[in-house]
């Protein structure tokens, strides 16, 4: 019986002989009133350790203060439930969350204030991290 060259083959053969693989992203073909832009993605945990948790009153200060002041033109907040693993003792850990969404015309400062909001939510409420996540995306309002 006779072996055919598999895709996973290939890829073996590939990596191991030095070859790389260049995958770009293709651009987006907005349609109608829809325009390309950058969409963020903000994950805030509202756990602080074993003290409790950011209150309702604490996180709308802080979005009046840091989020709406860098992000004026519009965004959404989304209540969720959010879990990571503790690198640590590399148990699961849940807590509520916030998620924020955000519309931006893809501005090399746009990057600069998500980075801000996180740095301040991470300070304030005493957080390791913020995540964050940009994708490209068709908009229209």
């Amino acid at each position: 019986m006779r072996r055919r060259f598999g895709t996973w083959t290939l890829v073996v053969v590939m990596v191991a002989f030095g070859f790389t693989v260049r995958v770009e992203a293709q651009p987006l073909e907005c349609r109608g009133a829809q325009k390309p832009q950058l969409v963020a993605e903000l994950l805030f945990g509202r756990k602080i350790g074993a003290q409790g948790y950011v209150s309702e009153g604490a996180w709308r200060r802080f979005v009046a203060r840091e989020i709406t002041p860098r992000f004026p033109d519009g965004l959404t907040i989304l209540e969720g439930r959010g879990q990571w693993r503790d690198p640590d003792t590399k148990r699961i850990v849940r807590e509520p969350s916030n998620v924020v969404l955000i519309a931006m015309p893809g501005h090399a400062e746009d990057h600069d204030r998500l980075n801000e909001v996180a740095e301040a939510y991470k300070k304030q409420f005493r957080q390791e991290s913020v995540g964050i996540i940009v994708r490209q995306a068709c908009v229209s309002f």
